[in-house]
């Protein structure tokens, strides 16, 4: 699965987790396992506020969009965020939500 990071300054959170082609949004769970290669399932069609695009399946691995909520002081992380290229179930990290977040938690030495 690969998923493109969309932030967006708002202040509420984002869990993620997936379990084959589920994927859990916020303890939701959305079933993408019907998404056949190279079809577009629009948006508009998926009940989820945090999709930002359609979902498709291209060369076997399900792509898609998220937002990615942020705060005010949010790190360069966030705002430039790698796409996510999820291989494993279970849960799915997302980058600091900020810059306080990455300093504390930056290694020393």
């Amino acid at each position: 699965m690969k998923i493109t990071l969309v932030p967006q300054r708002r202040d509420d959170t984002l869990t993620l987790s997936k379990f084959g082609d589920i994927l859990t949004v916020n303890g939701e769970d959305f079933d993408f396992s019907g998404v056949a290669e190279g079809i577009d399932l629009a948006r508009d069609a998926v009940a989820c506020e945090w999709l930002a695009s359609d979902v498709v399946r291209q060369d076997g691995d399900l792509r898609l969009s998220l937002i990615l909520p942020h705060g005010a002081d949010a790190s360069e992380e966030i705002l430039y965020p790698a796409p996510l290229i999820v291989l494993d179930d279970g849960p799915i990290a997302l980058p600091s939500t900020s810059r306080e977040a990455t300093v504390s938690g930056a290694a020393t030495g």
